[in-house]
């Protein structure tokens, strides 16, 4: 592994990014270009952006201020005009700007006080060429001119070694750019069209990488046939339905009467199961896995989550309590004796369905007959994995659910590989949650706890990190001395970290309402169902994907009562959380949150059922994504053409390498 800087603190802060080679260096994109061409210093509106060239004239003054440090000074440009400038919070100008030495001032003008604000200044004039400055996303204690230094020697070292995936034919096609020119354009723009025409070459290698991926996917499942199975009909389900204590909505028996004509065919199902929270596809699943068993099938449900498995598993007894159906759950944390138990019931057929986590897909875990496999949160085991999952029966029918819905257009663009069934309606009133926007510091934080403990309600405190973070996010660590400090002996721990025994206590603590106030990572974005739950606090929320923020809410306000969600960020960026105090609809915010994606995306946690892309945004670029797809498809109508040979390669080896990975 490249060392890429002389820094222990910086290369670890790389790593936590992702970021190990030169070649993961250039491939992260800036988020945005700040343009630093020269505007006008006359007849200025207020909180207007200027840029001036000029000359400190005043020695830089520390004005004594609480809390804060102000640097002022005067500034002449060249076209003789005063200004008094003001900089917060940059001590170090005092000793670095000197008297009539040319700067390049970067600000907003004040009206009210006739200054300027001050953002950035560099020494000397900017060149025309070099106006556009990229701004990447960083942690706040990775500073951004080192940063730019290391994308620089990064393109220097890999002068030479770029090279191209797109075959000839579709770079002359489209008139693409050699991809070491567009890598270089990307990062040291001359002008917004070479942004451009750097964007249209990475952009679809990205998407043609990508589609050529899911078709070869498809073809794989495609043949692949399953032995001749014994036809079912949804009507045959009758008698679960019935002793259901609620009634299916006509979104859930559609689709169930969907999956089963799926389920009758010769070739493999591969379907995506989509819908928002708490729109049923639990029932779903559970109707399909039925009818597996009227056929003579096992049928296997897994969850990433032990919590959500344990559910999963509580629910499943309740349904199929009046059938002929025998359930087990299998663990990570199962006792060695039990599990010896379980896998042998597995294979000689004496269970009918399993319900667990990795842990039904391990080597040493084989099935009698096993005629289909439900995936609960499927994008939490990558998309790849489905080939290796499908392998351990006699070729079995595959459900993937997904509560990150997505429009049907898209979602067969990003799901190339699946046919999709979607839940639109809601089995009862959907709930009432109100979201709030507030800094860290708010009082609102405390003041909502307090009351919902004073109503007898509980409350989730979600943080992106388990351990303290130099990069200035909140972690379960600090927040719980926080709450711990504030409400004694009401405070409960819960992460990834802890040995499963001590989240189970944890857990059951909550759920007897024994603790009021959960502290804990995304881990309880599924699988954990406290009624009794109302409020809900998220730190560092533009950390979190749009699509993982509505899951987590979808955790409080289950009683029918209203529910409150506290989004609490310092982010300049904060109004890209403004849809979620808007809306509640899952497509609405599952299109905004893929809009929102695009080069450069820090992101801190896994987001939901989206695919992540280096240079491609969902939304913006889907007509890229229509042409790649039909491109790969004419690529692989010639694959073992020469010019072909090579992404083709590129594509089957990242297949085999995430299920390799993820298997």
């Amino acid at each position: 592994m490249d060392k890429l800087t002389k820094s222990p603190r910086l290369n670890s802060l790389l790593h936590n990014m992702g970021i190990f080679t030169p070649y993961d260096v250039i491939n992260r994109l800036p988020r945005r270009y700040d343009n630093y061409a020269y505007t006008k210093e006359r007849k200025l509106a207020d909180k207007e952006r200027i840029v001036l060239l000029g000359k400190v004239v005043s020695l830089p003054r520390i004005v004594p201020a609480k809390g804060v440090t102000i640097i002022t000074f005067d500034f002449l440009t060249v076209k003789i005009t005063y200004f008094k400038v003001i900089f917060f919070n940059q001590g170090y100008l005092a000793k670095t700007l000197k008297i009539d030495e040319t700067y390049s001032l970067i600000g907003t003008y004040d009206s009210d006080r006739n200054e300027i604000n001050g953002r950035r200044i560099y020494k000397g004039e900017i060149p025309k060429e070099e106006a556009l400055k990229p701004v990447y996303t960083l942690p706040k204690s990775y500073s951004h001119h080192l940063y730019v230094g290391l994308v620089k020697r990064s393109l220097k070292q890999l002068k030479g070694k770029i090279f191209s995936l797109v075959p000839y034919h579709y770079l002359n096609k489209y008139h693409l750019i050699n991809k070491e020119v567009a890598l270089n354009w990307a990062h040291q723009p001359k002008d917004q069209e070479s942004i451009r025409q750097a964007l249209r070459h990475l952009k679809y290698e990205e998407a043609l990488l990508f589609s050529l991926q899911n078709q070869l996917i498809k073809q794989n499942n495609q043949s692949l046939k399953k032995i001749k199975k014994e036809a079912i009909d949804f009507s045959l389900c009758a008698p679960l339905v019935a002793a259901l204590p609620y009634n299916l909505t006509a979104d859930q028996i559609s689709v169930s009467e969907e999956i089963i004509e799926d389920m009758n065919q010769s070739g493999l199902m591969y379907r995506l199961l989509q819908g928002d929270v708490g729109t049923g596809k639990t029932i779903v699943s559970f109707i399909a896995l039925y009818a597996n068993f009227l056929r003579g099938d096992q049928g296997a449900l897994m969850a990433p989550t032990d919590a959500l498995a344990r559910q999963h598993y509580a629910n499943g007894k309740k349904v199929f309590k009046d059938t002929k159906v025998r359930l087990a759950l299998l663990l990570g944390s199962t006792p060695i004796s039990e599990k010896k138990r379980l896998k042998s019931a597995i294979r000689d057929g004496d269970i009918d369905l399993i319900i667990g986590t990795h842990s039904l897909f391990t080597k040493d875990t084989n099935y009698a007959s096993l005629g289909l496999v439900v995936i609960d949160e499927q994008h939490r085991f990558g998309v790849n994995q489905r080939i290796a999952l499908a392998n351990k029966g006699d070729h079995a029918d595959l459900l993937m659910m997904s509560a990150t819905p997505i429009p049907r257009s898209l979602a067969l663009t990003i799901f190339g590989d699946l046919d999709i069934s979607t839940l639109y309606t809601f089995p009862s009133q959907k709930r009432d949650v109100v979201t709030k926007i507030f800094p860290s510091d708010s009082p609102k934080i405390f003041a909502a706890t307090d009351y919902a403990l004073q109503h007898d309600k509980q409350v989730y405190v979600i943080a992106p990190l388990i351990d303290f973070s130099e990069d200035g996010r909140f972690s379960t660590e600090q927040l719980y001395e926080r709450f711990a400090l504030r409400y004694e002996n009401k405070v409960g721990l819960l992460h990834g970290k802890m040995k499963q025994k001590e989240k189970e206590e944890v857990l059951k603590k909550y759920y007897d309402g024994n603790i009021k106030i959960l502290v804990s990572t995304q881990v309880v974005e599924v699988g954990i169902d406290v009624k009794n739950a109302n409020t809900m606090i998220i730190f560092d929320a533009t950390h979190f994907g749009l699509a993982s923020l509505h899951q987590l809410r979808g955790r409080i306000g289950r009683d029918g009562s209203r529910g409150y969600c506290l989004l609490i960020t310092n982010d300049e960026e904060a109004e890209k959380l403004d849809i979620l105090t808007k809306s509640e609809d899952g497509f609405a915010i599952a299109e905004a949150d893929m809009k929102q994606r695009g080069p450069g995306e820090l992101t801190g946690v896994k987001q939901s059922g989206i695919p992540d892309f280096a240079f491609l945004n969902i939304i913006d670029d889907y007509k890229i994504f229509v042409v790649a797809r039909d491109d790969a498809a004419e690529i692989l109508q010639q694959a073992d053409h020469k010019a072909y040979q090579w992404i083709v390669k590129r594509a089957n080896n990242l297949i085999n390498y995430k299920i390799t990975k993820k298997a």
